[in-house]
């Protein structure tokens, strides 16, 4: 076990709801999924962890892991997932930190619990490429098994009139479109909004043949639990009072994120989701936020979604590999039972999915659509 430097310290699980939300303040790479709401109000508080490093007296970093323990057991996993958040607002990055906080959660998770420790950073190849080494000097290895995940970045840096010049042509002109059919927007953060996009969801996903769906429960439950300044933003889109289009985003951190969009039938017609993204874009440049994250890109499984999100980032947005998923295992038993398990699982959801695809009726699932 590598000890902590001399000058850092580290606690585990010690911070109350309020108190981990006041902390998340505290940097700039915050995010939905190290909010204490997103795990909790799923896997209650045994399912979960949180760790905070400090400085001397400063909190320089914190992290919330998911736990999973296999039953009678003291074997497991823990996932941490755009974690650990160490870049300080205000304040350059060190990288120093970041190492300390990687330590701290392996000596904690790994070592003493006896957890396979699975870690995700926020982080991107381009910009980051440094973290790589750091993880594997303080005995991570690399878990994305072949997979390199894309985003869309877009800096919100230029003024609206440059980013809207900047969209694709095609884009662009679907927007004008949009604005022209006088539709209208709809911004909230209310609960009932969820069951307005739910619907609008539910009639996409079976226009378009879709066996996955997405958490919508989950995040109604999410957003019932967080404080009001970390609430998700629902932007809803009707024509004649209808619901046609609608997008789910959050706005932690210095980045708004896009999680779920939907469009009907009405909207495909009406361009509702071009009004939806723009109106979106518009309020973080409005409100401070330095970039739009469009939340995951695939040319190759999913090109129409991709060819959307391309139009919208435009001449401004930037193509960006995410760093990886890296694991450590100094629990030889738990790294073959979560092996194990993992085996299982993986062959019973491929034939959930084969039965759900045959009932439905369904050949292939995926889509062209550009509903963003």
């Amino acid at each position: 076990m590598k000890t902590l430097d001399m000058t850092y310290s580290v606690d585990f699980d010690r911070n109350s709801k309020e108190a981990w939300y006041e902390l998340m303040n505290r940097f700039q790479d915050a995010n939905l999924y190290q909010a204490w709401s997103y795990d909790v109000v799923r896997y209650g508080l045994k399912g979960v962890s949180h760790m905070v490093l400090r400085k001397g007296r400063e909190v320089v970093a914190a992290a919330q892991a998911r736990i999973h323990r296999v039953p009678r057991t003291n074997t497991g996993i823990a996932y941490v997932f755009w974690g650990p958040m160490w870049r300080l607002a205000g304040a350059p990055d060190d990288e120093e930190v970041f190492r300390q906080a990687v330590r701290a959660l392996r000596n904690e998770l790994s070592l003493r619990r006896g957890l396979v420790l699975r870690l995700y950073p926020l982080a991107f190849r381009g910009c980051h490429a440094s973290l790589r080494e750091i993880l594997i000097e303080e005995g991570y290895h690399p878990h994305d098994e072949g997979v390199t995940k894309r985003t869309l970045i877009i800096d919100l840096e230029p003024s609206l009139e440059e980013l809207k010049a900047g969209l694709h042509h095609k884009w662009r002109y679907h927007l004008n479109r949009a604005e022209r059919n006088r539709l209208q927007l709809i911004f909230g953060e209310d609960e009932s909004l969820f069951d307005e996009m739910s619907e609008i969801y539910l009639e996409m996903a079976n226009r378009k043949g879709l066996v996955e769906r997405s958490d919508l429960v989950h995040l109604k439950s999410v957003q019932k639990d967080m404080p009001s300044s970390f609430k998700l933003k629902i932007i809803l889109c009707r024509q004649d009072g209808i619901p046609c289009a609608g997008g789910i985003f959050t706005t932690i951190g210095t980045t708004g994120l896009y999680l779920i969009g939907a469009t009907s039938t009405v909207g495909l017609k009406t361009y509702g989701s071009y009004a939806v993204h723009w109106a979106f874009l518009k309020w973080l440049k409005e409100n401070g936020f330095r970039y739009y994250d469009l939340n995951g890109i695939n040319p190759q499984t999913n090109p129409g979604t991709y060819q959307f999100k391309q139009g919208l980032a435009g001449k401004g947005g930037v193509d960006q590999e995410l760093l990886g998923k890296f694991q450590v295992a100094d629990n030889r038993l738990s790294s073959f039972v979560v092996e194990c398990g993992e085996r299982l699982l993986s062959a019973y959801q491929r034939a959930a999915r084969v039965r759900r695809y045959r009932a439905s009726g369904v050949t292939n699932g995926k889509s062209h659509e550009n509903t963003g």
